[in-house]
């Protein structure tokens, strides 16, 4: 399926890029997907580790304010077990992600300890965003953190959540921390290179679409799955309009292209940026 030029869909194509705001965006919340930190047998790649911390520093280095959101806990936890298979039964997720996790935290540990920069660990279900009481001790937990110039990396609580408090994906979880913190940007890093007009597998002349005001029903139908991870386009798309709803510019872009972030924040045509419309003149 491929987005018709014309009328409102064809202005996605033209609309500028907040640039300064952009450049000036202090609080960001950033999202790392599944396939941006393990091999194929699911196992942590430490090379991907170290690019992000590389990257999470660049960013800190410029005074701005990062949250990290993480998947990979039950990726690592399957590695670690060397099940190539991803169990279907919940209880079997949750103890992968019960030994997933403190392999995924010992490394992120390990790797921003080579900048002296120390992290701290946030298990996270809907219960901590729904309920008031948990929310404003979670919101001054993590301001604490920011305050101590500690890194918060956030995950959800897999070993614990039921599906009635679960996410399902942190794609959604990321859009509800950056409403909380007030964030300026939330940048979800993915395998691919935001959305396109058409599947880039299938059709030789799909394009990426650069910037968006807004999530349309045509463009969820575009929207695929991400391998290896529980979220995909879809959960993606999702993340979009909550964020958009609360007026704050979301971007999907690769986690594997070199500088990404930074270029994303120059204004850079990289990734897929949702705009909210009030900023679409400030570029």
């Amino acid at each position: 399926m491929t987005l018709k030029s014309g009328g409102e869909k064809a202005a996605a194509y033209d609309i500028p890029r907040p640039k300064e705001y952009l450049m000036k965006a202090s609080r960001i919340v950033v999202k790392v997907g599944t396939s941006n930190l393990t091999e194929e047998d699911s196992r942590i790649s430490e090379a991907k580790i170290r690019k992000l911390v590389d990257a999470i520093m660049a960013l800190k280095r410029e005074g701005r304010e990062v949250f990290l959101v993480t998947s990979g806990a039950i990726a690592s936890g399957l590695g670690a077990l060397g099940l190539r298979t991803r169990p279907r039964q919940m209880p079997f997720l949750q103890a992968a992600a019960s030994i997933g996790q403190s392999i995924l935290m010992k490394t992120y540990a390990e790797y921003f300890a080579k900048y002296n920069q120390m992290v701290a660990q946030l298990l996270l279900t809907k219960e901590d965003f729904m309920d008031e009481h948990r929310h404003q001790n979670l919101m001054n937990t993590l301001e604490a953190l920011i305050t101590w110039g500690v890194l918060p990396i956030v995950n959800e609580n897999d070993t614990v959540a039921v599906d009635e408090i679960r996410f399902g994906d942190n794609d959604n979880l990321a859009a509800l921390l950056s409403i909380s913190v007030k964030a300026d940007l939330l940048v979800l890093l993915s395998d691919v290179d935001g959305i396109y007009t058409s599947d880039p597998n299938v059709s030789p002349t799909s394009t990426p679409i650069r910037t968006l005001t807004s999530v349309t029903p045509e463009l969820e139908a575009l929207a695929g799955s991400a391998h290896r991870g529980s979220g995909g386009l879809v959960t993606k798309l999702e993340a979009a309009k909550v964020a958009l709803k609360a007026g704050i510019p979301m971007a999907i872009v690769n986690g594997e292209e070199p500088n990404v972030i930074q270029m994303l924040l120059r204004g850079e045509p990289v990734g897929t940026l949702f705009v909210p419309m009030k900023m679409v003149k400030t570029g």
